[in-house]
């Protein structure tokens, strides 16, 4: 990943038809695997501190913006209808200040070459989920670390 990247942007479905662990749960019905994946991504949003910005096809008339967490760098977006989850994605690149902070998540070829027409980074949906698994990692090492220091802290009591 390039370390300049502030902003990830996920086309949502289209990285849960992507991850077969994520495919199973549509048999549930969509909001269990949008569930699943804003869990997933979450990580990196905690370990890199960049903003994720999960981006669905439309519900309803208006955009729709919901927030998982209590951390507005954090958001999941629904397009209205009429308007695809990529149409929200392009206009979020094409209107970005520095869209070369940006990366795109999805396995779509044609949104892939506009957004780096754009001047934004593609990444591919196993790409992200590598990405996820390193940050899963540090994640738990920082937490192991954590957990040795509260040892060390208690046995210095003792």
């Amino acid at each position: 990943m390039d370390a300049q990247c502030r902003h990830l942007l996920i086309d949502g479905y289209n990285v849960i038809h992507s991850w077969p662990r994520l495919r199973k749960y549509l048999r549930r019905g969509g909001e269990v695997a949008r569930a699943r994946l804003v869990e997933q991504v979450r990580v990196l949003h905690d370990v890199e501190g960049i903003r994720v910005t999960i981006v669905f096809d439309g519900r309803g008339d208006d955009i729709e913006i919901e927030r998982p967490t209590p951390d507005l760098t954090f958001s999941v977006i629904f397009s209205p209808r009429g308007l695809s989850a990529d149409g929200v994605i392009e206009q979020l690149v094409g209107t970005a200040r520095s869209p070369e902070s940006i990366q795109v998540s999805t396995r779509d070829n044609l949104m892939r070459e506009t957004v780096r027409a754009l001047g934004a980074e593609s990444l591919s949906p196993e790409e992200l989920e590598a990405r996820i698994q390193r940050c899963e990692k540090q994640m738990a090492r920082n937490l192991e670390r954590q957990q040795a220091g509260v040892e060390r802290a208690w046995r210095r009591r003792e």
